[in-house]
C-alpha cells in the first residue's frame, strides 16, 4: 500500500530499494551456499553461544573478525528491506520488529541451506549474529532517514478517520438491482 500522493517518487524509491536488496541477497547465498573444497569439517554448532565463546578465546584480532563478519554479513537488510517497503510514516518499533523477524528467517533459511552444501557447517551462533547485526543497521539508520526523508518534504500520511475510513474520499458506491442469490 502506498502512502501519499507522490506516487512516482515512492515508485523509484521502493524499486531502488528492491534492486538492491536483490543483489544482496544473491552476494550472501554465493558467499555462504558455494560449495567449498576444505580438507576437514568441523562439526555443527547447535549450542548457543558457544562459537562466540571458542572465538573470543582465540584472541581479540580474529574475535573480532569473526564476530564481526557474523554481525556484517545481513546488516544491509536492516536498512534494505524498509527501503523495499517504502514508507515513510510507520511506527519505529513495528519497523523493527518486521525487519529483524524478516532478517532471522532470511538467516534461517541460510543455515538451512546449509546443511546440503559440502564443505558448510551450520552454527547457531551464525544466526544470534546475522540477526544481532539486521537490528544493529536498522536501530542506527532508519529512524534518522526517514526522519530526515520527512523534513524533506515526502510524502503526507492519508488521513484515515476512527471507522477505519478514509475520511476524503467518501462513501462507497453501491450497485442496486443486485437480488439476493436463492
Amino acid at each position: 500500500m502506498r502512502q501519499g500522493t507522490d506516487g512516482q517518487a515512492v515508485i523509484r524509491f521502493r524499486a531502488v530499494g528492491v534492486s538492491l536488496l536483490l543483489a544482496h541477497l544473491l552476494l550472501v547465498g554465493w558467499l555462504t551456499l558455494r560449495p567449498l573444497d576444505v580438507p576437514w569439517m568441523d562439526a555443527p554448532n547447535l549450542s548457543p553461544f558457544a562459537g562466540i565463546r571458542a572465538d573470543l578465546s582465540l584472541g581479540p584480532a580474529a574475535a573480532f573478525r569473526r564476530i564481526g563478519g557474523g554481525l556484517l554479513l545481513l546488516a544491509p537488510l536492516g536498512v534494505l528491506l524498509p527501503m523495499a517497503g517504502g514508507r515513510l510514516y510507520v511506527s519505529p518499533w513495528l519497523s523493527l520488529a518486521r525487519t529483524v523477524a524478516a532478517g532471522a528467517l532470511i538467516s534461517l533459511a541460510i543455515e538451512l541451506g546449509q546443511t546440503g552444501v559440502a564443505g558448510q557447517v551450520v552454527d547457531v551462533d551464525s544466526l544470534f549474529l546475522n540477526t544481532a547485526g539486521v537490528a544493529l543497521a536498522h536501530a542506527l539508520v532508519v529512524p534518522a532517514c526517514r526522519a530526515c526523508l520527512r523534513r524533506r518534504g515526502g510524502p503526507e500520511p492519508r488521513v484515515v478517520s476512527r471507522g477505519g475510513h478514509e475520511a476524503p474520499q467518501g462513501s462507497t458506491p453501491t450497485i442496486s438491482g443486485v437480488g439476493m442469490a436463492p
